[in-house]
């Protein structure tokens, strides 16, 4: 069963989370406004933020789901925070591609990149604090 400690340490795992993803995508922000200017600095940010904003949201239904105790709605909760996280992804990132005149694709993908590896680096390294 969960306790009030273990909700609390997953909370603070996924916060972790959250914060590499952050760091990652600022890394590819400077290195890309470096390289190729304002307008790669800005695909790269809404790239990074489409995964921050997905991961955010899955985490809240993974915390949530971790309450309960039957195995088979724990895991029906972390596929449902999984596709969550997926189709938010994709929504934000059409949205960019649709109204973002300036877009640099690499740049966005490279932002992307960053967060999302960075997420499973995290949870990974989950109990080392940033």
């Amino acid at each position: 069963m969960t306790t009030p400690e273990t909700t609390q340490s997953d909370a603070q795992m996924y916060r972790n989370m959250l914060r590499w993803q952050m760091m990652a995508t600022v890394v590819v922000i400077v290195a890309a406004v470096l390289i190729s200017g304002i307008p790669a600095g800005i695909s790269a940010l809404l790239g990074g933020a489409a995964v921050i904003v997905g991961a955010w949201f899955a985490a809240k239904i993974a915390v949530r789901a971790k309450a309960k105790a039957d195995p088979t709605a724990v895991l029906l909760n972390m596929l449902k925070a999984e596709a969550v996280k997926i189709l938010i992804i994709a929504v934000l990132l059409f949205a960019v591609f649709k109204l973002y005149q300036s877009l640099v694709p690499f740049a966005l993908i490279a932002g992307l990149a960053a967060a999302a590896l960075f997420s499973g680096a995290a949870l990974a390294k989950a109990q080392t604090p940033v």
